[in-house]
């Protein structure tokens, strides 16, 4: 087995690039796929070759039979499968670090502006420098999980084509040319049950791969469906709230100008002598008349 250090450390720069479900799933690949394959799976099938066996003498026999059953080794496919899954996370990586550093500069630019230029928000990363996955990037992230799904079910469904059923046979029966053409050559596998295990464990990991990347979409499809549900309310409030000041202005403004006048004081009839007299003349022409 090769090392495997220089892709564990490009993959584990993914991990401030990713949402929770995503740093899972590297787990998941760490963990379960790499550290087992490293650790264990090549022991197992370490003497394959070599512990092959096939009862007939015949020249090349044993390794026509060997190509036959085998036309790539477990391990090997196993490599190439982690490879290529880890493919379409690797191009992320890319893609959101050079959109990250053009906005920088970007911001940089601005900020260098000597006439006071309105600064833009950065898009997407927040004031703690953590990546948002929106816009081009949240594409580009819906895309690779796309790809791991249909590369996970493709490594899965062609290790069925070529290796068929994931029980491994202790023995079988060749008729590949040099062995016998009549009879045959019976064929042993070493570790049988174990590399069964190894097999069907693999298989199980590539199930909770595609499920977890499943899981990840949807994530995502909900947190973007609850963002814009959020920014519909706040724009409601906000609309809400120009409203309710703009009827305030209105009722200020219509209390100011048109508000009702006081009422006058009643008007005192004339006092003095001169009224006086005039009540007395009123009284004696009342008795004057007969």
């Amino acid at each position: 087995m090769g090392d495997w250090s220089y892709m564990s450390s490009l993959l584990d720069k993914v991990q401030s690039h990713s949402t929770v479900v995503g740093k899972i799933w590297m787990s998941v690949l760490f963990l379960f796929r790499i550290f087992v394959l490293g650790a264990a799976v090549d022991n197992v099938w370490g003497d394959e070759v070599s512990e092959f066996y096939c009862d007939s003498h015949e020249p090349g026999c044993k390794h026509s039979c060997y190509d036959w059953r085998f036309p790539i080794s477990y391990v090997h496919y196993w490599v190439l499968q982690i490879t290529f899954v880890s493919t379409p996370t690797l191009v992320y990586l890319g893609h959101a670090i050079h959109i990250i550093h053009r906005e920088k500069r970007q911001m940089e630019k601005l900020r260098d502006v000597p006439d006071g230029a309105v600064q833009r928000r950065l898009r997407y990363t927040d004031e703690r420098g953590k990546v948002q996955i929106t816009g081009i990037l949240l594409c580009t992230y819906m895309t690779q999980l796309v790809f791991k799904i249909l590369l996970e079910v493709g490594f899965c469904v062609g290790q069925f084509y070529i290796f068929g059923p994931p029980f491994m046979e202790p023995y079988f029966h060749c008729t590949r040319s040099p062995c016998a053409s009549l009879s045959g050559a019976q064929c042993y596998v070493s570790r049988p049950r174990e590399k069964t295990i190894f097999v069907v464990f693999m298989l199980v990991v590539s199930g909770v791969s595609v499920l977890l990347n499943i899981l990840e979409m949807i994530y995502l499809l909900c947190g973007r469906r609850r963002d814009r549900r959020y920014e519909h309310q706040a724009q409601q409030g906000a609309l809400l709230l120009q409203q309710q000041s703009s009827n305030t202005a209105w009722e200020a403004s219509r209390n100011q100008f048109h508000t009702v006048p006081s009422t006058a004081a009643p008007r005192q009839g004339p006092t003095g002598p001169a009224s006086e007299d005039k009540h007395k003349d009123s009284d004696i022409s009342k008795k004057k008349v007969p």
